[in-house]
């Protein structure tokens, strides 16, 4: 490996420990034991049914205040661990679900502060080594030292969760300390990530591994079956290396449009019109591009591209539903959608699987390929309720709050048996709680009882 390129891709070394003195593994037990004892959690809540409330006891207790942990190096803030003993280190995607639960508790808005501060010094580091091209990437993890850097980022979600927050306790400061890193990390997305400025992103990484290019989506989507890495298409700068990937992916376009809404709106909340102006141009353009590109009518959805071809990929995964949540279908399209979602090829016993079960490669308990995930669930169901699919989206919604009461909190689940799958009460199984809470469910209700 050439000298320089090595210098830019193994730069955890340039992240000094020196002078601190931190514990080096640890729950923020005081907080929690604070909360738990001052705040009687599920006092906090109104609901129809004590297995609701005993669950969303059971989400907060386990799923966000047992997932907080005091510094350690690099990160100088109280963070957020998923759950197990692999996820060592704060996430993008996962962190986001919990910071919005987190916001509900009373006293929480320096925490969740810290928590964001996290990915901001990481971005502060991360300059101080790369190329200008590769400034302002947040990695897909701030993993402890002595554990490798990663270098890739993850599921655009970051100014979602913002925004999450910031509707539920209204901290402005949060804005003022996020707004600027965001608009920076989107702007990174946008320039590495939508390389020939189709509208449309694709997956990558500066290390050349293709797995860890499907590591910043939906893992082992069988729609990334036969993705490769290649070059930069203009840019010829030495020791550039194979870098991006060769299909525009549905679920980060979609997460990044996502994302820029929200940047847009807290823009506006924060009397940024400039910023918001910047911004707009960014969701037209993708938008048009998804619906151009990715919708296919007899497939009644939004499907990956070949990036040379502009061929569509022929399987439907979970990811060609995350258009729904990000306001991207017509709504003519979201009608088609939604009757596709309705039939057997979605509705698993516990849907929403994470391929059309009439895929040849579909399991029901494989890993991104047939199982079913909380959070993607949530935000299918969020997608169809807007759009007003409100029945659809409570039938997905009771399920996965059903199966999870019977069951129990886990990462993930088969789609047929609803067996817990992967990690007890990771973090993610949060958004079963979010679920009702935000009124997707029609069995179950919870509502916050100051907002009676």
């Amino acid at each position: 490996m050439n000298t320089s390129r090595r210098k830019f891709i193994q730069n955890t070394g340039t992240f000094s420990i020196a002078g601190l003195a931190l514990p080096a593994f640890a729950g923020n037990i005081a907080l929690r034991d604070f909360l738990l004892n001052e705040t009687d959690i599920k006092s906090l809540f109104y609901s129809n049914r004590e297995d609701a409330l005993l669950l969303t006891e059971r989400v907060f207790e386990k799923c966000v205040l047992d997932k907080i942990r005091a510094p350690q190096p690099p990160l100088k803030n109280r963070w957020i661990q998923p759950g197990g003993p692999y996820y060592v280190g704060q996430w993008i995607w996962d962190t986001m679900f919990v910071v919005d639960l987190l916001s509900v508790l009373p006293e929480t808005e320096e925490l969740i502060r810290e928590i964001f501060q996290n990915y901001w010094d990481f971005q502060d580091r991360w300059n101080e080594t790369v190329p200008e091209f590769a400034k302002d990437m947040i990695t897909v993890a701030i993993k402890t030292f002595p554990q490798e850097l990663r270098q890739f980022s993850q599921i655009p979600i970051l100014a979602w969760g913002v925004e999450r927050v910031f509707q539920r306790n209204g901290d402005k400061k949060l804005l003022e300390q996020c707004l600027p890193q965001l608009e920076k990390w989107h702007n990174w997305y946008w320039r590495e990530r939508d390389v020939t400025h189709t509208g449309l992103v694709t997956v990558g990484s500066y290390s050349g591994d293709v797995q860890h290019a499907r590591w910043e989506t939906f893992d082992y989507e069988c729609n990334m079956d036969d993705l490769k890495l290649q070059k930069h298409p203009t840019r010829n700068r030495e020791n550039e290396g194979a870098w991006y990937g060769n299909i525009w992916v549905t679920g980060n376009t979609s997460y990044l449009i996502l994302g820029e809404k929200s940047l847009v709106r807290l823009a506006e909340l924060a009397g940024d019109k400039a910023m918001a102006a910047r911004r707009k141009p960014f969701i037209d353009k993708a938008v048009q591009a998804m619906r151009d590109y990715m919708w296919d009518e007899k497939a009644g959805t939004f499907l990956s591209v070949n990036k040379e071809t502009m061929e569509k990929i022929p399987v439907a995964t979970i990811s060609s539903w995350v258009p729904l949540a990000a306001g991207v279908p017509t709504q003519k399209m979201a009608q088609r959608m939604a009757e596709v979602l309705a039939s057997d090829s979605w509705q698993t016993p516990l849907p929403v699987p994470t391929v059309d079960r009439k895929d040849p490669r579909w399991k029901s308990n494989s890993f991104w390929r047939g199982d079913t995930w909380p959070p993607t669930s949530y935000q299918i169901a969020s997608g169809l309720a807007a759009y007003g699919h409100t029945e659809l989206a409570a039938v997905i919604a009771d399920k996965t709050v059903e199966n999870a009461i019977k069951n129990g909190l886990s990462e993930h689940y088969d789609s047929v048996t609803g067996q817990p799958l992967g990690v007890r009460d990771y973090c993610m199984a949060a958004t079963i709680a979010t679920m009702m809470l935000d009124g997707l469910t029609k069995k179950y209700k919870l509502e916050l009882k100051a907002k009676k």
